[in-house]
């Protein structure tokens, strides 16, 4: 018998960060900045926020980039570092999930203002 799980998950996971929201930072090196979405990584339940995480990459030259060197870019940042900023007020909220017009929205717990 293996050792490695082979795990099946049955649900999509439900994250409370999505492509193009707006996030603040709140553990890590870059703490206290924020950022918009740039993707959502479910998989491994991380995220590429602009300008945060940034890392050096060594590149060789290529039809893309013909002079190659160093080239600086967002690295995935784990999302549960995340927290949605307020669309009222633009401080730091959790997100709550509730029914209207039979759809789920979601919806900052700070200002009870639901996020587009």
């Amino acid at each position: 018998m293996s050792k490695t799980k082979n795990t099946v998950k049955r649900f999509k996971a439900k994250v409370h960060v999505k492509k193009n929201d707006v996030v603040y930072v709140r553990a890590g090196d870059d703490k206290g900045k924020k950022g918009r979405v740039l993707e959502v990584i479910l998989e491994n339940m991380k995220a590429i926020v602009e300008g945060v995480n940034i890392v050096s990459r060594h590149t060789k030259p290529n039809a893309k980039n013909t002079q190659g060197g160093i080239v600086k870019k967002e690295a995935p940042i784990h999302i549960s570092k995340l927290m949605l900023l307020d669309p009222k007020g633009g401080k730091p909220t959790r997100a709550g999930r509730r029914i209207e017009n039979g759809r789920s929205v979601r919806y900052a717990k700070k200002s009870n203002e639901i996020i587009k």
